[in-house]
């Protein structure tokens, strides 16, 4: 676990540099890259050079800015006049509630078709298999341009922007965990198929072990180590997708503020959202070394 949160914090590391080397490469003055499209002044470039550093030598400046990172310092919005930190917390919350709907749609869909169809005849598990190629395939974007034309604006079950209640999570979350419960499904699948051969599940049987009962305590847990190493990748999946289905939804959240900052040049909110995506992404991927060790415990010595 020391080396593997050793291995988190490097990546951190990486992250923070990446984002401030892409600052130092994007064309231009660093000032004028600052600023963007919002207000321009002499007190404004007078601020960011002191804020920055970019009077002193560029190894301080990188320095200092590390520093400021640790000391949980984002920057300031030059365009928005708000510090990043204050921007990006408004936002966490609305994200968080459509990923985490998302990760718990994708993941239930997953495992309840895995758990129908494995073992089953070759026309049930190709029936799954080719759903969860149509899901995998298709952008998230296109299957929520889907969902708003049949759900929205045909039949009017759902709103069709905007984050009030319940409802209008709904479609979203759909959009962004179908490829998700693909991409699981199918892993899910064939972990039962193999745990379910194994000579544990011969031995069961012989015992008396019903089918249900069988699957239900042995063979999903043998199948959930290849699905659980899935999770740092739909998390990247999720968080890349947010963006996309929160601006195709209309929904408040990290995507919307990710948006607006590319498209008015905002550096500092850009370069803050990349390292916050790369905290969420160690930080799950640390709890699922944890993860390991509770489903297998094989795995703790």
């Amino acid at each position: 676990m020391i080396k593997r949160l050793v291995t988190g914090l490097a990546v951190l590391w990486a992250a923070a540099t990446a984002s401030y080397v892409a600052l130092l490469l994007a064309p231009g003055d660093t000032v004028d890259i600052l600023v963007g499209d919002g207000p321009d002044t002499p007190e404004i470039r007078a601020r960011i050079v002191a804020e920055w550093g970019l009077d002193r030598p560029e190894i301080v400046q990188y320095l200092s800015y590390l520093w400021r990172l640790l000391h949980g310092d984002l920057g300031r919005s030059y365009q928005l006049q708000r510090g990043v930190g204050e921007i990006l917390a408004g936002q966490v919350g609305p994200t968080a509630q459509l990923t985490l709907a998302a990760a718990g749609t994708g993941v239930t869909l997953a495992a309840v078709i895995a758990l129908v169809t494995a073992g089953r005849g070759r026309w049930a598990r190709g029936a799954a298999s080719a759903a969860e190629l149509v899901s995998v395939s298709v952008p998230p974007f296109l299957i929520g341009i889907v969902l708003l034309s049949v759900f929205s604006f045909t039949l009017g079950w759902f709103p069709v922007s905007g984050a009030q209640g319940p409802r209008a999570l709904v479609l979203p979350a759909l959009a962004l965990g179908l490829p998700v419960a693909g991409v699981l499904g199918q892993v899910l699948r064939g972990g039962l198929e193999r745990a379910l051969e194994q000579p544990f599940a011969v031995t069961a049987r012989a015992r008396g072990l019903t089918e249900r009962a069988l699957v239900g305590r042995h063979a999903l847990r043998h199948a959930l180590i290849p699905a659980v190493t899935l999770a740092g990748w739909f998390t990247g999946t999720l968080l890349g997708g947010a963006v996309i289905t929160e601006v195709l939804f209309g929904r408040p959240g990290l995507g919307q503020v990710a948006m607006q900052a590319v498209t008015g040049r905002d550096m500092p909110v850009v370069m803050a959202v990349v390292l916050l995506a790369a905290v969420v992404y160690v930080t799950l991927s640390t709890l699922l070394d944890l993860a390991y060790r509770v489903i297998d415990p094989r795995i703790r010595g």
